[in-house]
């Protein structure tokens, strides 16, 4: 285990010419971030601007039986950080991307595996965030995620998401 306030040494950018190879993001994204390992993510894959997430609920399940709020709140949390992060490697950049703000719905339990998606809260959330990097080196991103199993969509997140400079 690493010690506490020492950073996990980043991943290496993708090649240009090439597009991230998420199983490898996966690998390394639950030595990172140790909980990641323990939250039931199956795999993940890009659908459009939308990261997808297919996760397991057993490691997920409250004392009823259903999905824990508190993980579906971590997972949503944290998939706005990969889509926010997986985008950045995508333009070249490698920066530092923390939560600002986050929030979440529950509308109805989550009873078996279940289904994540994030994607830009608006159609131009990623052109502004392209302009104020270009113009300031940092930016903020909102994204939606949702929740679902089956066609029942159970919990509706959404957060705001800071990039900021490398520190040295």
């Amino acid at each position: 285990m690493r010690e506490i306030g020492q950073p996990y040494p980043r991943l290496p950018l993708p090649e240009t010419s090439q597009a991230e190879d998420l199983d490898a993001f996966q690998d390394w994204l639950q030595q990172a971030i140790p909980l990641v390992a323990h939250l039931g993510l199956k795999r993940m894959t890009w659908q459009g601007d939308t990261l997808v997430w297919y996760l397991s609920l057993a490691p997920n399940l409250n004392d009823k039986g259903s999905g824990f709020g508190g993980s579906l709140a971590a997972q949503t949390t944290l998939i706005g950080w990969c889509w926010t992060t997986l985008w950045l490697r995508g333009q070249g950049r490698a920066q530092d991307v923390v939560v600002a703000s986050a929030e979440q719905r529950y509308l109805a339990p989550v009873t078996g595996d279940y289904r994540l998606e994030c994607r830009p809260a608006t159609a131009d959330a990623v052109d502004g965030l392209q302009a104020r990097l270009a113009e300031r080196g940092k930016g903020r991103l909102p994204l939606v995620q949702r929740l679902s199993v089956g066609d029942t969509c159970c919990l509706e997140a959404q957060g705001d998401y800071a990039i900021l400079p490398l520190r040295d």
